[in-house]
């Protein structure tokens, strides 16, 4: 999906890493740090998309909705 986007002519910007490695564990304080990341990535966006894999939005990515929504900032999904 970013190639293609990429390809349009988008600028885009991603997640910092999609899965944790076995075993590992982030603490509340890297928590917030990637929270706070992703919503200062969300404010250099002109839209978000969200890649919805199996139909689940967990919390931090409904945070970000919702954070997106509130800047007027256009919310698109990718379902898969």
């Amino acid at each position: 999906m970013q190639k293609r986007l990429s390809l349009e002519g988008n600028i885009v910007l991603s997640l910092s890493f999609f899965d944790l490695d076995e075993g590992e564990v982030l603490t509340k304080e890297t928590k917030k740090l990637l929270d706070d990341i992703y919503k200062r990535k969300i404010d250099m966006s002109d839209e978000i998309y969200v890649i919805n894999k199996g139909g689940y939005i967990g919390e931090s990515t409904r945070s970000e909705i919702e954070y997106a929504k509130k800047k007027n900032k256009i919310v698109n999904y990718m379902e898969n």
